[in-house]
């Protein structure tokens, strides 16, 4: 069975769209089959990935709703080895639309079920707030990554995360567990990111990557281009460091 892992920080801005692009990039560049699904309404994942919003037929939205089948809005081969679940603002409107519906935290759980034999790892994108999505996401995944901006607010966003988490395996997924923390936007010329990494290392009982994703313009382009950073430029930092990560969550997976 595949993994799925939800990438989730209610904090906005740390990085978080730009992890699930680019690791499930380089976790199909490896050669993993991977689904990567869009779950945030700003849809920013399926455009970085090259996607464009306009020819979509149909979203994880219409999925939700009951307009139709999983296979029906998977879009194959963005890269190779890399299916998309494709999102767009639609799916705003989700959260009201399933107010009625019953076991509306498990829809997501539920479609991927019929689909997730076919994967290694499933990457749910998650918007960047507590809401019934995230809490779908959480509900259908494996394990949690949370992506840490390396900036003085830092610990509060990771709190409130965790606390989210326990209350979701409390609640409704017994199963789910913490997959990690990692750093992003890393700037070595600055004594803050250092100081980030220390201080959450001493205050946290969790698993951190040895992978930190340092600032890199690279990065920053390539979503513009609808691009993963291992296409964009495959020799910068940016790509070098995801392409670590990808390394580091397959031989996690390994070791369980």
């Amino acid at each position: 069975m595949g993994r799925i892992i939800a990438i989730a920080n209610q904090k906005g801005g740390v990085g978080k769209t730009t992890t699930a692009i680019n690791l499930s990039a380089c976790l199909a560049e490896s050669g993993q089959r991977v689904l990567a699904v869009d779950f945030d309404p700003q849809g920013n994942e399926t455009s970085g990935l090259g996607v464009e919003k306009t020819t979509m037929e149909r979203t994880v939205y219409d999925l939700l709703v009951g307009d139709c089948e999983i296979e029906e809005c998977l879009i194959t081969n963005v890269q190779e080895n890399l299916d998309l679940l494709p999102s767009d603002v639609d799916l705003a409107g989700a959260e009201i639309e399933l107010l009625e519906i019953e076991n509306k935290e498990r829809l997501l759980k539920k479609h991927l079920e019929k689909i997730e034999k076919n994967y290694d790892f499933i990457i749910i994108d998650c918007p960047p707030s507590l809401n019934l999505l995230t809490i779908n996401a959480l509900t259908a995944a494996n394990t949690v990554l949370v992506p840490i901006q390396c900036e003085y607010y830092a610990l509060e966003g990771l709190s409130q995360v965790l606390k989210t988490v326990n209350l979701v395996k409390k609640k409704l997924n017994p199963s789910l567990e913490m997959e990690g923390v990692v750093f992003t936007m890393y700037d070595a010329r600055t004594n803050l990111s250092l100081e980030v990494v220390e201080s959450v290392k001493n205050n946290l009982n969790q698993n951190i990557y040895k992978t930190i994703i340092p600032r890199n313009v690279r990065l920053a382009e390539a979503p513009s281009h609808g691009m993963p950073i291992n296409l964009y430029d495959s020799r910068s930092a940016g790509a070098e460091s995801y392409r670590l990560l990808a390394a580091e969550v397959i031989s996690r997976g390994e070791e369980v």
